[in-house]
């Protein structure tokens, strides 16, 4: 990044109660250290050259990233801008520090003064300043060794010591008195600090307390950027290794991969994730040949516990990736349960076609796209057929399948989708029961089409106790809470999966939604809110967060909200939807009818699932219509009927018999008093 261009003399901009020190690069509040990643230190420098000025998210991708940098700018810059406004303490829907111009960048409205460091502030006496914690010397990079020669293991990085307090003379005069006092005090809560302080493992990670670890996204030494989705899915294949150990918590591959093409500091990145431990390394692939280098990092201590290579065919790739993962796990000392051993020694060949085609569609499915989606499916299809044992793959389609007939779509029917998605779980199921991913897709299937709730809920919990790292899986078991009416259950739940997946934009929004279906809408608000932060081009969020608004009386935010939406959407069947009820409530019917007949039209030429003109009919306050296009929604198995007796858009309906009535045929309960 360039540097600051400042005065010579200004050391210090300050803004509100914070202060940016550009000789240390540190920024304080109220003389305290905040602690900030590299990239949102050098995103708050950036916007703090040109105060008042729209600073464009194009420039920004030019100072924050090299050009040949791998990364989704977007999201980086969603999470990275996220991330400075919860230390700033700066909601983005009334800022203080730092506006947001939707789709074109940002700016920083508080004034800001330049100061040179030793001028003393004048704002305010500064207060006493903790002592500063040592910090870990920076660790060296690990080389690719060949594999008959491991890598041998790092000796430990000693701490810095503070230095020891030198003697200095006492003047007794009357101008220095004061200043003697201060740094009396300061002296001695530099000793009691170095005396007290607790004494870290010097030796290894212990099971004495749950143990947590990010695995980094592995490097891609091919020099070609065409594999990066093979180094990608080693990431992936060995997060999931470590995940299935049910003593460890794992980060998920989502927040994981955020830190893909950074270069912040193993601290950074641990204190930011609340993890004790960092495996890094990287990946080289050359013919049908895999070299994987790894490390595992002991953070409080900056200690280098293990390190090693591994090379094998790419046919072996599942053994060794559970080399890797048994080898980790014998450092952290834990004690394996029978069915942690099995897992850690179970893997089977697989065709080394078939397993780039399933990294393929991996690596497409979290694009999250319709076009993604159909590429992921073409590659999960292929990889079934090279390898019909291949239970992941079979997994994979289940999940593809089932995202494209949800009903929040509205293009693509239930019926066209369904089958598929069941026959694919079904499969992955009876190739291999004891993974996590093929019971939470039969059980997704089981929630979303069968209105199978008990063998959905069966399904779920089975996921969690063969993973309970598999946010996934707490994500979905959380969607069949709120739908049972158990609300508190479902958000604890949709936390934990958070908890595992921090920095993912679809569990950030999920927490959001959830919270709305609960009832509890100004933290709705807030969480929503985040995840647009995240990514201000994600529609759902817009749309749930219009529908929060209006469940509140905030009409006009609502409707500004969703008009939002259905510009960036261009008018799908369920903002369309959401926008025309909340009209019909506020009192704008003529709106809404011409919305209704818009929908109408759309559907003799494109599927509209039934659900949404029901949204709309509700609106309006025509029980009869509501109810015959909820019942029709039911002939289709519409997947957003689960949600019935918690959407707030159908309360008018509650005490209706015939509505009571279709919710006894969905087997639903009934809406809570």
């Amino acid at each position: 990044m360039a540097p600051l261009k400042t005065e010579p003399a200004v050391a210090l901009l300050r803004f509100g109660r914070f202060e940016l020190d550009l000789d240390v690069n540190e920024l304080r509040k109220n003389g305290y250290r905040i602690r900030l990643q590299e990239q949102q230190l050098n995103l708050l420098k950036v916007l703090l050259e040109r105060p008042g000025d729209l600073i464009s998210r194009e420039t920004l991708r030019e100072r924050l990233w090299q050009p040949n940098t791998f990364v989704d700018f977007d999201h980086s810059l969603n999470t990275a801008m996220m991330r400075l406004r919860e230390a700033l303490g700066d909601p983005s829907d009334n800022p203080i520090f730092i506006q947001t111009e939707p789709r074109k960048g940002y700016r920083f409205i508080a004034p800001v003064r330049h100061i040179a460091k030793e001028q003393p502030a004048v704002d305010a006496a500064p207060p006493p300043v903790p002592p500063a914690l040592p910090s870990s010397a920076p660790h060296g990079e690990l080389a690719v060794a060949p594999a008959s020669q491991p890598t041998a293991v790092l000796p430990a990085v000693p701490l810095h010591q503070p230095p020891a307090p030198q003697p200095f003379r006492l003047a007794l005069s009357h101008t220095s008195l004061y200043r003697v006092a201060l740094a009396l005090l300061l002296l001695l809560a530099v000793l009691s600090y170095i005396l007290l302080r607790p004494k870290h493992d010097q030796t290894a990670l212990s099971a004495n307390h749950p143990v947590s670890l990010v695995v980094l996204p592995l490097d891609n030494l091919s020099g070609d950027r065409n594999q990066d989705y093979f180094a990608d899915g080693m990431t992936d294949e060995l997060i999931a290794s470590l995940a299935r150990i049910s003593s460890i918590r794992v980060i998920s591959r989502t927040t994981a991969m955020e830190y893909k093409g950074t270069h912040k500091s193993l601290e950074k990145i641990a204190q930011d994730l609340g993890v004790d431990a960092v495996v890094e390394g990287t990946v080289l692939r050359s013919g049908d040949r895999v070299r994987i280098t790894a490390e595992l990092v002991q953070v409080s201590t900056d200690r280098h516990l293990w390190a090693d290579t591994y090379e094998a065919p790419l046919g072996d790739i599942l053994t060794l990736q559970n080399q890797v993962a048994s080898a980790i796990v014998s450092q952290i000392q834990i004690k394996l349960t029978p069915q942690d051993k099995e897992r850690l020694a179970t893997s089977r060949p697989v065709n080394s076609e078939a397993y780039e085609d399933y990294l393929k569609g991996r690596y497409y499915w979290g694009k999250r796209s319709e076009e993604g989606l159909e590429k992921a499916i073409q590659y999960f299809q292929s990889a079934t057929e090279k390898d019909p044992q291949y239970a992941l793959a079979y997994a994979g389609l289940a999940d593809c399948y089932g995202i494209l007939g949800a009903a929040i779509v509205g293009t693509v029917p239930t019926s066209q989708v369904a089958p598929k998605a069941e026959k694919a779980a079904i499969r992955a199921v009876e190739l291999d029961a004891s993974l996590a991913e093929t019971q939470t897709a039969l059980a997704t299937v089981q929630f979303n089409y069968d209105w199978n709730w008990k063998a959905a809920e069966t399904g779920f919990r089975r996921a969690i106790e063969l993973n309970p790292n598999y946010a996934t899986a707490h994500q979905r078991y959380s969607l069949y809470l709120i739908a049972m009416g158990r609300s508190a259950e479902s958000i604890a739940e949709m936390n934990r999966a958070r908890a595992l997946d921090p920095l993912s934009l679809s569990m950030n929004f999920s927490l959001g939604w959830r919270l709305y279906m609960a009832g509890q809408y100004d933290q709705a608000i807030a969480q929503l809110n985040n995840a647009i932060e995240m990514d201000p081009s994600f529609v759902l969020a817009h749309i749930v967060l219009g529908q929060t608004f209006e469940q509140k009386g905030l009409y006009p935010q609502a409707i500004a909200e969703l008009q939002k939406a259905a510009a960036m959407s261009h008018d799908i069947p369920p903002v369309v939807a959401a926008l025309g009820h909340v009209y019909a409530v506020s009192g704008k019917r003529a709106e809404a009818l011409n919305l209704l007949r818009d929908l109408k039209l759309r559907s003799q030429n494109q599927y509209v699932s039934p659900f949404y003109l029901a949204v709309l009919y509700a609106g309006l306050g025509d029980h009869h219509e509501t109810l015959n296009w909820l019942n029709q929604a039911y002939d289709d198995r519409s997947n957003n009927m689960i949600f019935l007796s918690v959407d707030p858009q159908f309360q008018g309906l509650h005490s209706d018999p015939e509505f009571q009535s279709l919710l006894h045929r969905l087997g639903l309960p009934a809406p809570a008093k």
